[in-house]
């Protein structure tokens, strides 16, 4: 006697394979709340009692047009899934980061080698970061915002990682500038109307006096718009600093607790090529892979950002008398370098030490160190700091120490003289970390005319 098996209806099956997904996905994400969301997969596949995809008739045939539409709809949630949790694509804009990484490289970012990150505005127009093309609006709504949380990821940044992260000081933009931070347009400002009264020989104010005739005449002149943290421009940079780290560069080299921090292959300086007089042949450049747009000419000098393996190169050149690197004299001070201290001197390359802060880690706070971690305490952490009579208040109780709640990091691009990174904007906090570059799957240069546009030598390249 043969014992018969009974077959188990299709949807049944596939009603055991959605609920086991969903489950994993919920311990995975630690909402259980969202286990309510059961009953409806049960509906989907075994009672249908609700027609959950309401856009088409479960019954009969349906037009061309509602097919089209089903398959759009499924796209576009499937999509937007696996951006939030597994991987995205970044196209890369600016040549902060070259020779490592080029205008036109698109990157392969997962999302699971840190932990992705659940959204701050998860009610937003798909595809778009912050703005809506075309109409040129926002493309997130606030009415609903989530509290930052990663979920568990493949591991932990580590030191000399490419990083792709939102802009810090993007929090607030001005829409007539959006090329600069709001904060550098206040502080840009001021300088200039400090300088104006230094000509017109006026009387000179506190720095903080013009910086408040700055921020009040932005807001009374311009339009002015808040930005979530995961509705932020991205960048990639290089993490050279973890938390707890001390970083330092000192004539253009890089030193991390101390020790000089290796090269990236890719790294660039910018140097002056001087000549006898006669041009470098254009056919070099293009073999060195120097973009038209890095070639400046000085007299009989070209000023060049360049590689060591290009440095090498181009010394040898018949017509090339010296190749020396252009870095700014210590202790000549740069405005534009956070913390914006004159007293500090610091410029991009001769700046630090700077101690990076870490998640549990308890300061001693007084006037001379709040300039480094007044923004991160203030805006970052989200506490009330206000300053009187030189007594630090934090949400209102005066504060002689702070421990920070969240780790942070301290970004450079391999570019190292054309690159807006952490010298001049700060730290990066932890819940600004997207994910990490894993390779490029394409690559356009907009130098380049027809096939020649398309650098297939560096598809499917690893960034290291």
């Amino acid at each position: 006697m043969t014992l018969k098996i009974p077959k188990v209806p299709k949807k049944y099956i596939n009603f055991t394979i959605a609920a086991i997904i969903f489950i994993l996905v919920v311990i995975w994400i630690g909402n259980f709340w969202l286990l309510l969301g059961l009953p409806i997969i049960f509906d989907m596949y075994i009672t249908e009692k609700v027609n959950w995809t309401f856009w088409k008739r479960r019954n009969g045939n349906n037009s061309s047009f509602i097919e089209w539409l089903d398959a759009l709809i499924f796209a576009v949630i499937a999509v937007t899934l696996i951006n939030i949790f597994l991987f995205q694509n970044y196209r890369i804009p600016t040549p902060s980061m070259e020779k490592s990484l080029l205008i036109g490289d698109h990157l392969f970012v997962s999302k699971i080698a840190y932990g992705p990150r659940m959204p701050n505005t998860p009610i937003a127009f798909p595809f778009t970061q912050h703005t809506i093309p075309i109409i040129k609006t926002k493309s997130w709504s606030n009415l609903v915002i989530w509290p930052y949380k990663r979920l568990s990821g493949r591991g932990e940044v580590k030191r000399f990682d490419p990083i792709v992260f939102n802009f810090p000081e993007g929090d607030t933009v001005v829409l007539e500038e959006t090329a600069v931070s709001y904060y550098e347009i206040i502080r840009r400002n001021a300088r200039e109307m400090q300088a104006r009264d230094s000509y017109l020989n006026q009387r000179q104010r506190p720095l903080n006096d013009y910086l408040d005739d700055s921020r009040k005449d932005l807001w009374d002149n311009y339009e002015i718009i808040y930005r979530p943290v995961d509705r932020r421009d991205n960048y990639v940079k290089r993490c050279v600093g973890l938390p707890g780290d001390t970083i330092a560069v000192r004539g253009g080299v890089l030193y991390v607790n101390g020790e000089p921090a290796p090269e990236s292959d890719g790294q660039q300086t910018t140097y002056s090529v001087v000549t006898n007089g006669n041009s470098i042949n254009p056919k070099a450049f293009e073999r060195l892979k120097i973009a038209r747009a890095d070639q400046s000419v000085s007299g009989a000098a070209y000023i060049l950002p360049l590689t060591r393996q290009n440095v090498e190169a181009i010394s040898k050149f018949s017509n090339v008398r010296d190749v020396y690197p252009l870095y700014e004299t210590a202790g000549k001070y740069d405005p534009r370098m956070f913390p914006y201290d004159p007293s500090l001197s610091w410029n991009e390359d001769n700046y630090g030490p700077l101690w990076i802060p870490a998640e549990g880690v308890t300061v001693d706070l007084d006037m001379s160190n709040l300039h480094f971690y007044k923004h991160l305490i203030d805006i970052y952490e989200d506490n009330d700091l206000r300053v009187a009579d030189s007594t630090i208040y934090i949400n209102g109780a005066p504060a002689a120490s702070y421990t920070f709640k969240m780790n942070y990091y301290f970004m450079m691009g391999d570019n190292r003289h054309n690159s807006a990174d952490s010298r001049y904007w700060g730290f990066v906090p932890e819940d600004h970390v997207i994910g990490k570059p894993k390779f490029i799957w394409l690559s356009i240069d907009k130098e380049a005319k027809g096939l020649k546009k398309i650098r297939f030598e560096r598809f499917f390249k690893r960034v290291r």
